[in-house]
């Protein structure tokens, strides 16, 4: 299993128009779909005077990963599902994109709808730009201060975060491995250390 996610860099936005009609696109990276819903409910209130304030948002990764659409009024399956197939397209995740329209007249019909909210999904997501993260595994380590030099050139070595670090008897440290280099890491430490360093609780997480 991959240990590689993607989000967006920043958040964007970009406009389409369409037979009459403009589409507008705002996407951004989110964390939580409480953050979603409150990105969705403050441009549904930017744009009141709007026909429409289609959306959708992935968050997570694997099995874990959730998602959301909405038509907001628009014929079933003709914007929110276009909108998740664009984030999707671009295997982004932690990521809510919302596309206000403005009905210029002329009807678009399902098919034109559809193509409209994808398209102009993409664009905005593509003015977004890409973003690589890495799913980790919080460690916590300890060891005597002796040590303090090897372990974090090892730790710097393996691009680890430091969350938190404490000093009494001996070094409590905090660390973010990616998933994919726990092993080495650990046996590492465990080799450079003689055995001295003791690993105390890890659980998945991501950054």
């Amino acid at each position: 299993m991959t240990d590689i996610y993607y989000t967006l860099k920043q958040s964007c936005s970009s406009e389409c128009k369409v037979r009459g009609s403009r589409f507008i696109g705002y996407a951004s990276v989110v964390a939580e779909p409480e953050d979603a819903d409150h990105f969705i409910r403050d441009l549904s209130k930017k744009h009141h005077d709007a026909t429409h304030a289609c959306f959708a948002y992935r968050i997570g990764y694997g099995d874990k990963s959730v998602f959301r659409y909405s038509d907001a009024g628009e014929p079933a399956g003709t914007a929110g599902k276009p909108i998740l197939d664009a984030i999707d397209g671009k295997k982004l995740t932690n990521t809510v994109c919302v596309v206000i329209r403005y009905f210029g007249g002329t009807k678009l019909g399902t098919g034109g709808l559809a193509r409209a909210y994808c398209r102009c999904s993409i664009s905005a997501l593509e003015k977004g730009g890409v973003k690589e993260l890495y799913i980790t595994i919080p460690v916590r380590i300890a060891f005597h201060y002796n040590l303090t030099g090897a372990v974090m050139h090892l730790v710097s070595r393996f691009h680890c975060q430091v969350e938190d670090t404490r000093y009494g008897s001996e070094t409590i440290m905090s660390l973010n491995v990616r998933r994919s280099k726990v092993s080495l890491f650990k046996n590492e430490l465990i080799n450079l250390s003689a055995g001295k360093v003791r690993f105390l609780e890890e659980e998945t997480s991501h950054r």
